[in-house]
């Protein structure tokens, strides 16, 4: 969420960072003056207010100690107090109305960001590896996991549905040895504390990371869960949605707390399954296992200083990159248009692993720095060492590290061979049990 004083003393700025997104300044800020003037009004007014009352408290007593009659003045503070009382129901009214108001408004994009409106309008910032020359017509992954009998599509979807999986034999044990591998890593190697959070959490913990109120049609709730009153910027702390990504309940682990500056930066890695309803995806990706309702990822985030943003966001973009480089899976890293770019996010990077069996690049993970964006809306603060200075707020950073079933994928279709078999990559034999090529159930 943006700063209120930052929004009031810079609104041509934030308008033109809204347009280089794609979004209508006047949708999102149409009555951002009519609302900020009527609260700061009613605030004047209940201050003013409060001014009398405590003057009219020191007449009344000053009359009573004298024995004067004090009844006009004393029916005159209970009028004003009603008035008061009034007031101060407004002022609260119209702060939750400007906070809803803020909440809609995206994060405002750094400026080395390019602009443009679609995924076409990334950059590439740089490519790794080389693709491998087959002497065969690679296949995607949906037909050599048939092929093998680790993948059953067919099957995931008499269970549950479209757009979900089942791995069987070496396709279950490939994606827990990725998971293994990917969180070995990241905490023996790149110096991440593991979490196991839960797999629910609550609509306020959602607001913090920036998934509610915009994006409610993408996530999966409980029966307790009202959609419509997280809509209105209602956010409770007992009812339960299923989590779209780790980002949410670990970045949430310290919402409404104060850190020390001696603790940051905090680097946080968790592995947790995703749901997702993908309700703007209809059509997309049908085959295979792209795009699921339901997938395992591991998650890396970080809790930073608002200086060491920049630095931290390129560290954990490389601890991502070195999963795929030790795996040998080619890749490039996008830096996103601002038409592209996340709602909480002010840079992303993302990391896209080329698929042979497709021919084409496809997302593996999402780098972004919120700078103080989530910590805002989560009341994530740090005091800087001495004592003195204020508390500020933190600056958090995510990123996928990676998702595990499209580098389930990635594996498959970069280390086919010709008969169908797969290779396993020497990273991972150590999580199969030395198994070195899957050739089949």
């Amino acid at each position: 969420m943006l700063d209120l004083n930052f929004v009031r003393g810079n609104l041509a700025l934030v308008e033109e960072k809204l347009r280089a997104r794609g979004a209508d300044p006047a949708a999102l800020l149409g009555n951002f003056h009519a609302l900020d003037k009527e609260r700061r009004q009613a605030i004047t007014q209940a201050e003013t207010l409060k001014a009398r009352r405590n003057e009219l408290s020191q007449q009344v007593g000053q009359l009573k100690k004298t024995g004067q009659d004090a009844s006009a003045l004393m029916e005159e503070t209970r009028k004003l107090k009603e008035s008061l009382d009034e007031l101060d129901k407004r002022a609260a009214t119209l702060d939750e109305q400007m906070r809803f108001s803020l909440a809609s408004i995206p994060n405002l994009t750094r400026d080395e960001v390019p602009v443009g409106r679609s995924e076409e309008d990334n950059v590439v910032v740089k490519t790794w590896g080389e693709k491998r020359a087959f002497d065969f017509e690679p296949k995607p992954h949906w037909e050599l996991g048939e092929g093998l009998g680790i993948l059953d599509l067919e099957r995931a979807a008499k269970l549950s549905g479209a757009r979900f999986a089942v791995y069987m034999g070496a396709g279950a044990r490939l994606e827990r040895a990725l998971i293994g591998f990917m969180l070995d890593t990241h905490t023996a190697k790149h110096g991440y504390t593991e979490v196991l959070p839960p797999f629910m959490v609550n609509s306020r913990s959602l607001f913090g990371t920036g998934q509610l109120p915009k994006f409610a049609e993408d996530l999966f709730r409980c029966s307790d869960a009202d959609a419509e009153s997280a809509a209105k910027g209602e956010f409770r702390d007992a009812d339960h949605w299923l989590i779209p990504t780790a980002e949410v309940p670990v970045t949430n682990l310290y919402r409404d707390e104060t850190l020390d500056e001696a603790r940051l930066p905090i680097a946080l890695t968790a592995y947790t399954p995703c749901f997702r309803a993908e309700a703007g995806a209809a059509g997309k990706d049908t085959r295979g296992i792209i795009r699921q309702h339901q997938f395992q990822k591991v998650e890396l985030v970080k809790f930073v200083k608002p200086e060491e943003s920049d630095a931290e966001h390129e560290r954990l973009t490389r601890d991502a990159e070195e999963i795929l480089e030790a795996l040998g899976l080619p890749y490039r890293r996008m830096l996103l248009c601002t038409g592209d770019t996340g709602f909480s996010s002010a840079k992303t990077f993302d990391l896209e692993v080329w698929l042979p069996g497709q021919q084409l690049y496809r997302e593996i993970s999402s780098c972004s720095n919120f700078e103080g964006f989530q910590a805002r809306r989560a009341n994530i603060r740090y005091k800087p060492a001495g004592g003195k200075a204020k508390s500020e707020f933190v600056h958090t950073l995510n990123g996928s590290g990676l998702a595990v079933g499209r580098t389930w994928l990635a594996i498959l279709e970069n280390y086919q061979q010709a008969d169908g078999s797969v290779v396993v990559p020497d990273a991972l034999r150590p999580y199969m049990g030395g198994l070195e090529i899957i050739s089949g159930q």
